[in-house]
C-alpha cells in the first residue's frame, strides 16, 4: 500500500486510528475459549466492529508467538481476513525485527510476501545493513523505532553522543538509507513534547504513535506537535479499545471506544 493511498483513507474516514490487536487468551471473553480458534474469533469480531473507524491494525507478534504454532496460525488467519475483506486497511506487523544482511531479507520476505503485511516495525540499532533489506520491497513500509513510549527509552534513546541525542542521530542517519522514502517511525505519545523537534528532522514521514489511552498519551498534544500537511500520523490504541469489555458485547464496546477516538481525530483534522 502506498503512503498516498493511506492519506486518502485518513481523509475519507476522518480517522488516523490504528488498533493494536494484542490478543491475550487470559483477557478475552471466556465464552470465546470454546471456539476452535479463540484468538482469531476475537480478532475477527473486533475487526468487523471497528474497521470503519480505523485505518490500520497492528498485531504485536509476541502475543501470537507465545502460543506457538496455533498462535502463528491465528495471526495468519487474521491478516488474511483483513486483506481479503478490508483491503483498504493498512497492516502493521509489530515484530521489532532487525538483523544483518540476508537475515533481514528473510524477515522481510516472511512479513511482506508470505504473510502479506504492509509494514513491519524494526529496531534500528544494528545500522544501515540491517534496515535497507526491508526497504527493497515495493509499496511496503519499514517503521523504525525512534523514540518509544516506555520508561526505559531514557536509558539509551535520549542519551547524547557527540552532543546529539541518539534518537535524533537515528532519524538523521536513516534519511540517507537506500529507498528511505519507505520509512516511517515509531514515536511514543508519552513523548509528545519531543515531536516538534522530530518533525524538524523528518517533516514528511509518517509517525506511528503508540501510548494514547492506557499509557496516558494525549491525542491533542500529539496532533499539535506531530501532524503535518498530509496528517502523517497513525495513532495506536490497543488495550483501551480491544479490552473495553469482556462480556458477550465486547466487540460493540470496542467499537464505542474506537468511535470516541475517531471523533476526537475528526475534530483535530478539521482544525488542521
Amino acid at each position: 500500500m502506498t503512503s498516498r493511498f493511506l492519506v486518502e483513507q485518513i481523509r475519507k474516514k476522518e480517522s488516523f486510528l490504528c488498533i493494536g490487536l494484542d490478543t491475550d487468551l487470559e483477557k478475552i471473553p471466556k465464552h470465546l475459549l470454546k471456539e476452535e480458534d479463540p484468538i482469531f474469533a476475537f480478532n475477527k469480531a473486533i475487526i468487523d466492529a471497528t474497521q470503519h473507524l480505523c485505518v490500520a491494525y497492528k498485531p504485536n507478534t509476541a502475543f501470537y508467538e507465545a502460543y506457538g504454532i496455533k498462535g502463528w496460525q491465528a495471526l495468519e488467519k487474521t491478516i488474511n481476513y483483513i486483506n481479503a475483506n478490508y483491503p483498504e486497511i493498512f497492516t502493521i506487523a509489530d515484530a521489532k525485527r532487525g538483523d544483518i544482511g540476508n537475515t533481514s531479507t528473510r524477515y522481510a520476505k516472511a512479513f511482506f510476501e508470505e504473510m502479506g503485511f504492509d509494514s513491519v516495525t524494526i529496531a534500528p540499532y544494528m545500522g544501515r545493513d540491517s534496515v535497507e533489506p526491508f526497504l527493497e520491497f515495493k509499496d511496503k513500509h519499514t517503521i523504525l523505532l525512534a523514540l518509544t513510549s516506555n520508561k526505559g527509552a531514557f536509558d539509551y534513546q535520549t542519551k547524547k553522543v557527540e552532543g546529539k541525542e541518539l534518537y535524533k542521530q537515528v532519524l538523521e542517519t536513516s534519511k540517507s538509507y537506500r529507498n528511505a522514502e519507505n520509512l516511517m517511525y515509531v514515536v511514543g505519545a508519552t513523548k509528545a513534547s519531543f515531536l516538534a523537534e522530530i518533525r524538524n528532522i523528518v517533516p514528511n514521514s509518517f509517525l506511528l504513535v503508540p501510548g494514547v489511552g492506557a499509557q496516558g498519551g494525549n491525542l491533542k498534544e500529539v496532533c499539535e506537535y506531530g501532524m503535518n500537511k498530509d496528517v502523517g500520523l497513525l495513532v495506536n490504541s490497543s488495550r483501551g479499545i480491544i479490552y473495553a469489555s469482556n462480556d458477550r458485547h465486547f466487540a460493540e464496546a470496542a467499537a464505542e471506544k474506537a468511535k470516541e477516538l475517531q471523533e476526537e481525530m475528526s475534530l483535530e483534522l478539521r482544525r488542521s
